[in-house]
């Protein structure tokens, strides 16, 4: 049976109620034969800043490189911003799948324009420099930023109403700001606002459509690993996706570790 594995930012205890909702999620909606699972981190993004970002994806990556060695068929990095992901398409030989690169090349096939609504204020100008490396601030028509915490929504995820009316006060909001500026399709920028309101069917906010993100990546990481067993299918080795040399990923995990360790 075909593994493939989210590789989050989140830890499966400390975040429990989102890590057990989305592990459910994702294997509701996979295709027959497939299965999935999560990978997390110790401790969690709790700062929402790019120090954090950069070493929650150092552990991120060294957990994939272990996924691989352990041998599952393809990686989702569950992390909208795509910390790393780069790196890790340059290390892997198995499928990697970015949620944020993903749910914004699918934007672009339901709507002309595209906008973001991401969970805090520190994360809008580092998805507005994602948008330009992918060549797409062209689509968007801009980011918004929630004023939100990890806590809010793990609170929603136990049930809390008030916790979830908050929430989605905020994204519609902000989504009818985004119409107003042309965004036609809105994305929720982060796996935690896509599995609490991109997952609800048909959801629109004054007509635009809100993205499934956590589907949407969950579906093109099947459709790598089938890809991948049909044709060998693999990133080109010869610019910016040039695979590291095993002496490389070995003294990358090695360091890696200790930063585990040490936290």
């Amino acid at each position: 049976m075909p593994q493939i594995v989210w590789q989050g930012f989140t830890d499966p205890i400390a975040n429990k109620p989102y890590v057990d909702r989305l592990v459910a999620y994702l294997n509701e909606i996979a295709d027959p034969g497939y299965e999935f699972g999560f990978s997390g981190i110790t401790p969690p993004d709790y700062y929402v800043h790019r120090l954090t970002e950069l070493r929650c994806s150092v552990q991120a990556l060294a957990g994939a490189i272990e996924l691989e060695r352990s041998g599952v068929d393809g990686i989702i990095l569950g992390h909208f911003q795509d910390a790393g992901l780069w790196d890790l398409r340059s290390t892997l030989s198995i499928p990697i799948v970015g949620l944020g690169e993903s749910s914004i090349l699918w934007a672009c096939q339901l709507g002309y324009r595209f906008g973001l609504i991401t969970i805090h204020p520190n994360f809008k100008e580092w998805h507005e420099q994602q948008i330009r490396g992918y060549s797409l601030d062209g689509r968007c028509a801009g980011v918004r930023a929630m004023s939100t915490s990890v806590d809010l929504f793990m609170k929603a995820f136990e049930g809390d109403d008030d916790a979830a009316g908050d929430v989605e006060s905020q994204f519609e909001t902000l989504g009818r700001e985004l119409v107003a500026a042309g965004a036609e399709v809105l994305i929720p920028a982060g796996g935690l606002p896509a599995l609490l309101l991109g997952t609800r069917n048909a959801y629109t906010v004054d007509g635009a459509v809100v993205l499934n993100a956590n589907g949407i990546a969950a579906k093109q990481a099947e459709v790598a690993v089938k890809m991948r067993a049909i044709s060998g299918s693999a990133p080109s080795r010869i610019g910016t996706f040039r695979q590291a040399s095993a002496e490389a990923i070995e003294e990358f995990v090695t360091r890696a570790r200790l930063l585990s360790t040490e936290a």
